[in-house]
């Protein structure tokens, strides 16, 4: 039946960030600094490069892959913009928020059980771009000016150019480095979901108005932007169900970081993220019905 396979889709993710969640709230020590440090300067890295080069994900498939998150991310931009004015909210503020969904630690281990290996390489080309438009773009916002000092430091950027090289002069790996890359990019995807649970239990509700508004802009923004970006481009089934399933994500976690390293109505942005993840327990589930064959 359609509903365990959903089930069997969404249960594992829930799980692993549940652990985190618990693991916190019985107080027990968790380092962020250095677990966050370990996954974005080692894990991630290592995942980007392992999966799009292992997967033989070709050069043609991540080309159309970064197009469609460059004009998704792009729709999100225009239509949040819109909907911020209307709504009378601040853009530097909020608008990082909503142009940049958690296609990390929540959308590749959805696409992982999703479509399998193929899924995950497609999602990791769509976060691998997108990650290099939101420590750019996503954080000129909220700090007012551009820094692209970031691009250029983030471990991300040249594990991507790093596989794109690869794939384009179908470079031989040796055994060692992918054994040891492979290894590294293991850890990642557990452990960026404990730690979302971890800092969504430490995440505290304010502004509920404008975090629900915000929360509930984000998923349905993504769907609809992420469907017509897929649609648009004609893609094949299971890069159009990447696409849309890595758009519909909820707000970034750093999207909050963002807005409390600048003083970006963070209590806000907290409350974005933990409302947008709770919405997503319910609404993934039916984006997955929309988008998985038969």
């Amino acid at each position: 039946m359609i509903v365990f396979d959903l089930l069997a889709i969404v249960a594992p993710v829930f799980a692993c960030a549940a652990i985190g969640w618990i693991w916190a709230k019985l107080g027990r020590s968790f380092d962020s600094e250095t677990v966050t440090g370990l996954v974005v300067t080692i894990g991630t890295p290592c995942l980007v490069f392992d999966t799009l080069t292992r997967l033989e994900l070709s050069l043609a498939a991540f080309g159309q892959m970064a197009l469609a998150t460059v004009l998704a991310v792009a729709g999100f931009g225009a239509v949040a913009v819109l909907w911020l004015w209307a709504a009378r909210l601040g853009r530097a503020a909020f608008l990082p928020a909503l142009m940049f969904p958690n296609a990390g630690n929540m959308g590749l281990p959805i696409a992982l059980f999703a479509f399998g290996d193929t899924g995950l390489a497609l999602a990791v080309a769509y976060f691998g771009v997108m990650v290099m438009l939101q420590f750019t773009i996503g954080v000129a916002i909220a700090a007012g000016s551009v820094s692209p000092r970031m691009l250029l430091t983030s471990p991300i950027v040249y594990a991507v150019a790093a596989a794109v090289l690869v794939i384009a002069f179908e470079a031989p790996i040796p055994p060692v480095v992918g054994k040891t890359v492979n290894l590294l990019a293991g850890f990642t995807i557990p452990v960026m979901l404990i730690a979302l649970g971890v800092s969504l239990a430490k995440l505290r509700i304010s502004s509920l108005g404008d975090s629900l508004a915000i929360a509930v802009t984000r998923l349905l923004l993504g769907f609809g932007v992420g469907t017509a970006v897929a649609w648009g481009l004609g893609l094949p089934p299971v890069a159009a169900g990447v696409v849309i399933i890595q758009s519909s994500m909820p707000v970034a976690v750093f999207s909050y970081l963002f807005a409390l390293r600048y003083g970006r109505s963070p209590e806000a942005l907290a409350g974005a993220v933990v409302l947008s993840t709770l919405l997503a327990f319910a609404f993934l589930p039916v984006v997955l019905w929309l988008v998985l064959p038969g």
